[in-house]
């Protein structure tokens, strides 16, 4: 291939190699074409995710750019309606000057291109599937870069009380004496009293901005976000030259949610953004731990509406509670609490002695598949084995 986007390969090896000093030369037009979709998207776009799983970025770029009919690209996933409705909204940023500032802009800030494929990718957004970016833009450490099994996030409000502030820095430091990598997203109040803490207490902290990198976000921040970036790193997916827009905001909270390995929300209003993560953090089925405040104090009360409706989410009074909500370390007088009658009954036909599912469907008075389902949200919880066909309490 000697084009790309009507491009000639020298000039992408050019554009690439400073985000990419040690790739060669496959890796720099593969690593051209995800920054493209990047350029051309807005974070979440579920059909540039399907087309660049299905083809690869480069071949997903080629057939876009050479403006095929839609239903060229249409399969079972996607519709010839859906391609045609992406490729509309794709089309007046087929720009390759744009895209060509851009990569300049990042060269010249020393930005990297982390892809998906990279050793440092952060393994939870996989979890996000093809709503999940596929290229970082990464200012500061690649290694620093956060795997769920080490790092919890932590949100808040923006307008953040004293009360608040201190829990923040008390759960930041706590976390990061334990080895945990703090992420949250550079905001002011409970955000950046939590990047603050991990920072002074010598841990390492990632913010993740709404915005390309070019324009750190907010500017009050900016001397923060430069020290983040010493020991742990400033990323987006948005390339450079990107508004943070409100719903760049809201994509943004699903890769918080998704970096880590659990959530903690200290102080939300009743609208707060910070429910937008806990609700990402639901649905990729994270733990979310709930930090409560005063009945009296409007900034909590997006917390306890999160503590009253949400089945998720987790009373949560210090980072002890929250590692063991991480870990699945709960007792089994919690585990009680919750169980439903179905659960109750099969724990009652269970015994240290397996058994086969028909007899434990005999004995709780279920059907076999009613059972079955029980039996194996309790080995998720470590409280059933199965041995071949055999089920036994632990």
């Amino acid at each position: 291939m000697t084009m790309m986007w009507n491009v000639p390969v020298k000039d992408i090896d050019a554009a690439i190699a400073p985000l990419r000093p040690d790739a060669d030369s496959d890796d720099r037009l593969e690593s051209f074409a995800v920054a493209a979709w990047s350029f051309l998207v807005e974070p979440g776009d579920r059909v540039a995710g399907a087309l660049v799983r299905r083809f690869g970025a480069g071949e997903a770029l080629s057939r876009v750019v050479a403006r095929p009919a839609a239903s060229s690209l249409a399969d079972d996933e996607l519709s010839a309606a859906d391609v045609a409705e992406a490729l509309a909204r794709w089309e007046p940023r087929l720009e390759t000057p744009a895209l060509f500032r851009s990569l300049t802009s990042a060269a010249t800030l020393g930005i990297r291109l982390v892809r998906d494929s990279d050793e440092f990718w952060p393994d939870g957004l996989i979890d996000l599937g093809d709503n999940g970016p596929r290229v970082l833009w990464v200012r500061g450490q690649v290694e620093s870069l956060p795997q769920t099994s080490s790092s919890v996030a932590i949100v808040g409000a923006r307008a953040s009380t004293g009360y608040g502030e201190h829990v923040a820095m008390d759960f930041a430091a706590g976390f990061v004496s334990r080895g945990y990598a703090v992420v949250s997203g550079g905001a002011y109040g409970i955000d950046g009293m939590a990047h603050r803490a991990a920072l002074a207490c010598g841990g390492t902290t990632i913010a993740v901005m709404a915005g390309g990198l070019d324009n750190l976000y907010p500017s009050g921040h900016e001397e923060l976000l430069k020290r983040i970036m010493n020991t742990g790193a400033v990323v987006s997916e948005v390339p450079p030259g990107g508004a943070p827009t409100r719903w760049r905001f809201l994509q943004r909270n699903r890769l918080i949610a998704a970096m880590a390995g659990g959530t903690v929300v200290i102080e939300a209003g009743y609208r707060s953004g910070s429910l937008n993560t806990a609700t990402h953090a639901r649905d990729l089925d994270r733990p979310l731990g709930v930090v409560p405040g005063p009945i009296t104090s409007g900034q909590s009360a997006g917390c306890h509406r999160l503590l009253r409706t949400n089945p998720a989410a987790e009373l949560v009074t210090s980072v002890a509670d929250m590692v063991d909500l991480m870990s699945g370390s709960v007792s089994a007088e919690e585990f009680a609490s919750r169980d439903s009658p179905e659960t109750i009954r099969v724990l009652d036909a269970l015994s240290s002695t397996p058994r086969e599912l028909a007899a434990v469907a005999a004995r709780s008075g279920l059907s076999e598949a009613q059972a079955l389902v029980v039996l194996t949200a309790l080995e998720s919880e470590g409280r059933a084995d199965q041995t071949g066909e055999r089920w036994s309490r632990t």
